[in-house]
This record gives C-alpha cells, structure tokens and sequence, in this order.
C-alpha cells in the first residue's frame, strides 16, 4: 500500500493539531497598568487585575509594630530598586500577617505616588499554583515594574515535591529570580513542612542529616523571617477600641471591653480575626454599616 505525498500532508497536519492541543495555553500579555493588584490563575496562565483590595489599614494592625516596620522598610527600598529581601511571616493564626503584606504594599504606594514613582504591582499566586511560578515570573521578568508575588498561606504536606519548584524559582535556578519580583509568604509553619515529615526524613534517611537539610533550606530562600504571637489582652482590647473608633460604633468603653473579652473566652482565642469578628457582631447588632465614613 503506498501513500500520497496529499494523504502523508494530512496525517502530519492531524499530529500537529493534536500537539497544538495538548501543548499549554501561550501566556497572554498582560497590561500591568490597568490594576495594582492581580491574581494569578495557573489554568489558561493569566492574571486577573483585583480593582479593589480587600485591605485593613496600617493602623488598626496593632501589637506588630516592629514587624510592621521591618516588612515596610523591605518592601519600601525593594519598590525603590535597592536590595531587599524575600519574606516568610509566620505564626499564630489570625494575628494579621495576611492583612501586614497588604497594608504595605498600599503604604508604600502612597509613598511612591507622593514621590512621582511608578507603582508596585501585588500579585496573588495560590498555594496549589506554586508549580506555575516560573510561567508568572516569565509574565513579570520584562515589565517595567516591580512586583511582590504573594502567597497566603504556604504549607507543603507530606510526597509534595512542589517545593523543589518553590526553591529554584527564589534562588536556585539558572535564571534565578528577576530583578524586579520578591516573594512573600505567609504560613502557620516556620519551616513550612509539618514536624512529623521532618522527623520521619530523619528517622529513615541514610544519612538523616542531609535529608532534614534539603527540607529546611526552603525557609532558608527567605532572608526575612517575621514571627506573629499569640497577643495579649491589651493588646486584643486596643484592636477591638481602634475598631469600634474608625467605625464610630455607638458603645460605651466598659460596655465593649466587657463584651469583646466575653467574646474572645467563648472562642478561646485573642487575635486580630477574633477582635474583628465580635467588631462585625456589635456593627451588625448596633445596625452600622462597616464602611468608611
């Protein structure tokens, strides 16, 4: 049986459209000027521009003051072209880490403004995306702005070898990271991998030593290391006070301190989140809309 030069066209034309198929989507370009804030979407590589950030203001974040001068200072020479650092904030739950990286980003953006500078981009990546990273960084390398890739909530469990990804993105890869992107995370976890799978690379490794290394230097790519704490109850009451003042809640002092230490013992936890929860509670109870005045 032979074949046509016509028919041997179209078999090669069928391959190449089932190649086109299976090969990932092209990254569109993207117009980083629409927005300051993006989320990465890792299917169909693109980013979505965020209009309006979900954000606290800098100063009702309290209990953190040193922490929250350290993340602005980093962030602030990293938008201003100096060397900084990547960022790992990590810690207790709810004691506002998530809220610091946002708070910076718009504190030092009003700065740059004021100076006549160019913005600095924010973008989202989720925890399930990190293998993406370098398809992001591809997006970023070339623009003609600094970014802050962010991840909320970092934490690798056990046979994930995204990681690895994670490591070669921050330093170790031939590229390496561009210029123009820092990285900042936020995790429950200093070391970002659960105790029990360090222990258990030590316990069955050949040599247990260099096992538990390979795991803990991922932190290591971080150069800045910000710890959150479970607050105190001065500190709790002054989130709930600065709260109820930027919202003009109509409460007595002794009426709120009662109800929010009342509040966080139901809970049996005294936090950024726990202060804000009781604060949606009162503003819904007391019929106050939790907008700006």
């Amino acid at each position: 049986m032979t074949h046509t030069s016509d028919d041997l066209g179209a078999v090669l034309a069928r391959i190449a459209d089932a190649l086109d198929r299976l090969a990932p989507p092209a990254a569109t370009a993207v117009d980083f000027t629409v927005a300051d804030a993006y989320v990465w979407h890792a299917e169909g590589h693109r980013l979505e521009p965020v209009p309006r950030v979900s954000r606290v203001a800098m100063e009702l974040l309290k209990g953190i003051d040193r922490t929250r001068d350290q993340l602005v200072d980093n962030t602030n020479r990293f938008a201003r072209g100096l060397p900084a650092n990547n960022a790992l904030l990590w810690g207790a739950r709810g004691m506002g880490k998530s809220s610091l990286v946002k708070a910076a980003h718009a504190e030092v953006n009003a700065a740059l403004a004021a100076d006549g500078l160019p913005p600095l981009k924010l973008i989202e990546i989720h925890r399930e995306d990190i293998e993406t990273l370098p398809a992001l960084m591809s997006l970023m390398r070339p623009a003609p702005f600094h970014f802050i890739v962010f991840c909320d909530d970092l934490s690798f469990d056990h046979d994930d070898t995204s990681y690895k990804s994670l490591k070669a993105v921050l330093e170790g890869g031939i590229e390496g990271r561009p210029e123009n992107v820092i990285f900042y995370a936020t995790s429950n976890r200093r070391h970002l991998l659960p105790r029990d799978m360090m222990e258990n690379e030590r316990s069955t490794a050949i040599n247990p030593g260099e096992a538990v290394e390979e795991k803990v230097s991922l932190s290591d790519r971080f150069g800045l290391w910000l710890g959150f704490h479970k607050c105190s109850q001065d500190d709790y009451l002054a989130m709930v006070n600065g709260y109820a003042a930027r919202f003009e809640l109509p409460i007595d002092e002794e009426t709120l301190r009662r109800e929010s230490l009342e509040w966080s013992t139901t809970r049996g936890a005294r936090s950024g989140r726990t202060a804000w929860q009781y604060v949606q509670d009162l503003a819904g109870r007391l019929g106050v809309a939790l907008t700006e005045r």
